[in-house]
């Protein structure tokens, strides 16, 4: 495969927007309860091509080696393992799903063939049953997986999903009780939406019959998760936008059937937006109140992208057992960037407790240039760790060195 080359567009832009004065709180990253004033920054770290040393510059835990599995393959987001340990990536910029293979087993994938073209903005997959599942910002579909891991019998499911609009990177995955769960993000950056289904998640039979709203207020979730001891869905939501460099923070959430988690009048632990008018018949603290808060926060703007638990596979770490891992895309409007990396969320009891670096060094020239953006996670059986990168088309592995 040949590496995939990405023309390098550096930029930087600095503009102020105006929304009344700062104030002490605004300034701590917390939002006042009056209007402030914002200076938003749009700074983008510029692209590096990538060559194969700078896998030295990529920092693990200690206990674990990073490879490159695969490369050159345009810009790979989700992924998702058939029983033969064939991988199969979509590429929304394309519209195609790929499936690589390792045809004799040294952890990188030699072939690599289009088993589904012509899929405009396809994004989530996932595997359930002998059927590959596949959605993009309106249908989902999917296919029986046969023993070459090429697909037979698409069907379209549906074809009425919402508007893609801002944010049309739907993610699917299927619980325990085989109901297919996706979320649908916001067709906007900051607006009041006209489609219910949108800035949730849903859930539906796995025909795509019987859909409904699990939950709402959820602006942008991508990668969500079931943590393997309490059974419970957990997932990252990106923040509104153009509110500075410091808020509304990027929110881990315990996803509960039934959960109004504020967006796009509330962000946070209840904290309201105070660029945001008033409900209608009702008050922004009052409504509030209702919400629920989110369990954890992150640096603004560093843009989640897949979320995944690690389980309790037998390669991965003891003290990682049953802790969750996120892609941060990576930010384009703050002045230091955040992001551009994967991070682990350490649980304890079912409940997360801390946060820690897990794959990163894509950054470079402090902060001023990027060599990688990671996207798609995926956990294989045996406990290998792939990342997708969409910036320079790579595969990452993460795997034990023992």
């Amino acid at each position: 495969m040949m590496l995939h080359k990405i023309k390098s567009r550096p930029w930087l832009l600095l503009f102020p927007i105006m929304f009344g004065s700062l104030n002490a709180s605004a300034q701590k990253g917390l939002p006042s309860e009056t209007p402030f004033t914002a200076t938003v920054n749009t700074s983008y770290p510029a692209h590096v091509d990538f060559k194969t040393a700078m896998v030295n510059k990529l920092t693990v835990p200690a206990g674990m080696k990073v490879t490159v599995a695969a490369s050159g393959l345009g810009k790979p987001r989700i992924m998702a393992i058939n029983d033969n340990g064939g991988l199969y990536v979509t590429r929304r910029d394309v519209g195609d799903v790929l499936l690589l293979t390792d045809e004799d087993k040294d952890g990188k994938f030699e072939t690599l063939k289009p088993v589904w073209t012509q899929f405009n903005d396809v994004h989530g997959i996932t595997i359930h049953d002998g059927w590959l599942y596949l959605v993009s910002s309106k249908l989902l579909k999917r296919a029986k997986i046969a023993n070459d891991g090429m697909l037979t019998d698409t069907a379209t499911l549906l074809t009425d999903l919402p508007d893609g609009g801002q944010h049309n990177n739907r993610m699917i995955s299927f619980g325990k009780d085989d109901k297919l769960y996706m979320t649908v993000g916001s067709d906007c950056n900051d607006c009041g939406e006209t489609n219910k289904q949108h800035a949730t998640m849903l859930v539906m039979n796995a025909d795509g019959t019987g859909r409904r709203i699990f939950a709402r207020g959820l602006r942008n979730t991508i990668g969500f998760d079931w943590q393997p001891q309490t059974g419970e869905i957990w997932g990252c939501d990106n923040g509104t936008d153009w509110r500075g460099d410091e808020i509304p923070p990027e929110e881990l959430n315990k996803i509960v059937d039934g959960g109004d988690y504020g967006w796009p009048l509330v962000f946070g632990k209840q904290q309201v937006d105070p660029t945001r008018e008033e409900p209608p018949g009702s008050t922004k603290a009052a409504y509030a109140k209702t919400t629920v808060p989110s369990v954890m926060e992150f640096p603004a703007h560093a843009a989640p992208i897949d979320f995944r638990f690690l389980g309790d596979k037998p390669g991965i770490p003891t003290e990682f057992k049953n802790d969750a891992i996120v892609a941060w895309h990576g930010s384009w409007n703050r002045k230091n960037p955040e992001g551009y990396k994967v991070q682990r969320i350490h649980f304890v009891d079912g409940k997360p407790v801390s946060v820690h670096d897990f794959f990163s060094g894509f950054l470079t020239d402090g902060g001023k240039s990027r060599f990688g953006r990671p996207a798609g996670l995926l956990i294989t059986g045996k406990g290998d760790i792939y990342v997708s990168d969409d910036e320079n088309g790579n595969i990452y592995k993460l795997a034990s060195n023992k």
